[in-house]
């Protein structure tokens, strides 16, 4: 698609790059280049050969990348350098350079072929979920069953995320065996075998408590496992859910409800929810 040409742009480099992230990382649906160089130009950001070496730049600086799915390219955030994902958390690949403020925890992933790299929204919510509930709630850190469970762990990063931010151990679980091999080499990455084990444990088969379960699952698993997860959650224990369509929040919760639980904290991303929930 051609660019349309732009009277009066303002071609200021630093605007135009805020205002291309800002695009990317705040449509609530994937942009094709053909509609972020129509919104720009129509916004009098830039002209055409401006824009078009900005978004070389950011691409070759893996700010944003392409992706293609169906014959159709996208032009979305790039998860492929250190990223912060929450007040506290930055993903990294591990042949990246970054320097954290003192207060930052960086969990080094793996790209494989495992959910959780930190490029889909619903990974994000979870893990500002987990920081949320663990802010909110210090008392899990030291509670009886003060250990984690992760439900459908893929990557691993949530098990990771909420030991390094206080959790004393967790446990991660997968059906997928590819998912399990990949969680435990990113553990060890980042040197967490000691407080983390992945063991091939069905989740209906966890009898023992936890403080918090972390589930990042579509809305049918969730909701069918809403008395299990009940069951094994003490009385003040916290419930992070992840991979929810904001239009499935509603009925979700109500299943939640009904089995003691309530919504202490929700955020959504590109049409995405994730909430924490208290046992109550």
């Amino acid at each position: 698609m051609p660019f349309k040409t732009c009277e009066n742009p303002k071609q200021d480099p630093e605007t135009l790059r805020r205002e291309v992230l800002a695009m990317v990382e705040e449509s609530k649906q994937r942009l094709t280049p053909g509609r972020l160089k129509k919104q720009l130009c129509g916004n009098n950001i830039a002209d055409a050969k401006t824009l078009k070496a900005m978004i070389r730049d950011l691409v070759s600086n893996r700010d944003i990348k392409y992706t293609y799915q169906f014959g159709c390219s996208f032009i979305e955030k790039s998860y492929e350098r250190p990223v912060r994902i929450s007040n506290r958390v930055i993903l990294k690949p591990p042949d990246t350079v970054f320097e954290p403020a003192p207060q930052d925890i960086v969990i080094e992933i793996l790209k494989g072929a495992s959910f959780g790299f930190g490029d889909h929204p619903t990974t994000r919510l979870a893990i500002l979920g987990i920081e949320a509930a663990l802010t909110a709630n210090r008392d899990i850190l030291t509670a009886e069953n003060s250990r984690a469970l992760d439900i459908g762990t893929g990557s691993g990063v949530l098990a990771m995320a909420a030991v390094l931010l206080g959790m004393p151990g967790a446990v991660g679980i997968d059906i997928d065996p590819c998912a399990r091999n990949e969680a435990k080499i990113n553990v060890e990455l980042n040197g967490l075998e000691h407080r983390i084990a992945i063991p091939d444990t069905a989740v209906v088969d966890i009898k023992q408590p936890y403080a918090m379960i972390v589930a990042n699952l579509r809305y049918p698993t969730l909701r069918r496992l809403c008395s299990h997860m009940a069951e094994i959650t003490p009385k003040n224990g916290v419930v992070v859910v992840s991979g929810i369509r904001s239009y499935e929040v509603e009925n979700l919760l109500s299943g939640f409800t009904r089995n003691g639980f309530k919504c202490t904290w929700k955020a959504d991303e590109k049409e995405w929810t994730g909430m924490v929930l208290i046992r109550v």
